[in-house]
């Protein structure tokens, strides 16, 4: 009787296996198959923090394309530069008239924000203006932006020469006895070429009013003939040219001659270097002067030139 009911047991036991088996088997992990894990979220593109992680590369490309002279004091170059710079001048009036002290000279801020494209931000210049008659001191217009656009260039190696393109406009912010009352938009076209250490840079550009007409056109013409020495001096001369048409000095024009030597890139500290300079532009045309109103506008003009170039 005992041995019967064990051979009960199991039959029942192995009943009850043949049932449950095939279930086990289903729900069972199989471990020829990887298992399946959630999938990580893709990445975020966030444009401004790639647009600001890739400035100086992108500044760094920009500026190997081109040839690496120096800006020259008067001349606005054709490169494409990002710096600070901050100018002064001190002129000295024909005719008895006194002196003109100009600080900050309208430079500013200059950034290269992207291909091919350099943006200047000006700071209107502070000036000082004796006379025997009086003294003038207060803000003049503000220059507050100037684009340059670049065209073509090629570096040392593949050419060693540009061509750029400007647009620059300034506010009527002075005071009542500087400002010209009128905006005043300036084009301008730039460009240069290289040969070894020497090089050419020229602009040719004119600056007319938005209103108030009767403050005439001024055409710009500059050439700056410069040479490089001992890697960090820039020894140069500038011819600087205007027409007036229209206003107080209609049908007038000046000239002035500006030898000048400016010296870097000294580095100061990661990407910052040091730029100094200083030019004396001496007034040739025309001569005598027109005193009324004063033609050359200066006899002669002390600058000093400041940048950290970054």
């Amino acid at each position: 009787m005992r041995h019967f009911g064990k051979t009960i047991g199991t039959a029942f036991a192995l009943t009850a296996l043949a049932f449950v088996a095939p279930t086990l088997a289903q729900t069972a992990p199989d471990q020829s198959t990887p298992i399946q894990t959630a999938a990580a979220p893709p990445p975020t593109y966030d444009p401004t923090a790639n647009f600001f992680a890739n400035w100086f590369a992108r500044v760094d490309a920009l500026q190997a394309a081109q040839p690496h002279w120096m800006t020259p004091v008067a001349t606005t170059t054709p490169r494409l530069e990002e710096e600070f710079r901050y100018d002064q001048s001190f002129q000295t009036l024909g005719h008895g008239g006194g002196h003109v002290d100009n600080f900050g000279g309208g430079k500013g801020l200059e950034l290269i924000p992207f291909s091919p494209v350099e943006v200047i931000i000006g700071a209107p210049p502070y000036i000082e203006k004796s006379t025997a008659k009086k003294t003038i001191s207060g803000w003049n217009d503000w220059p507050f932006f100037l684009v340059k656009y670049r065209i073509l260039s090629a570096n040392e190696q593949n050419g060693n020469y540009i061509l750029s393109v400007f647009l620059q406009g300034s506010a009527p912010t002075g005071i009542q006895a500087l400002t010209s009352n009128s905006y005043m938009i300036t084009p301008t076209i730039a460009g240069g070429i290289g040969f070894g250490d020497f090089d050419i840079q020229m602009t040719a550009g004119e600056s007319f009013p938005t209103e108030h007409t009767e403050v005439g056109k001024v055409f710009s013409w500059n050439t700056a003939f410069q040479y490089h020495i001992w890697d960090v001096i820039w020894p140069a001369v500038e011819f600087n040219y205007n027409h007036f048409s229209g206003g107080a000095r209609g049908g007038l024009h000046q000239a002035f001659v500006t030898p000048e030597i400016i010296f870097g890139r000294f580095h100061i500290v990661d990407r910052v270097r040091l730029i100094v300079g200083a030019g004396y532009q001496i007034a040739v045309m025309p001569s005598p002067t027109v005193p009324k109103p004063l033609t050359p506008m200066f006899k002669n003009n002390f600058i000093l030139t400041t940048r950290f170039a970054f």
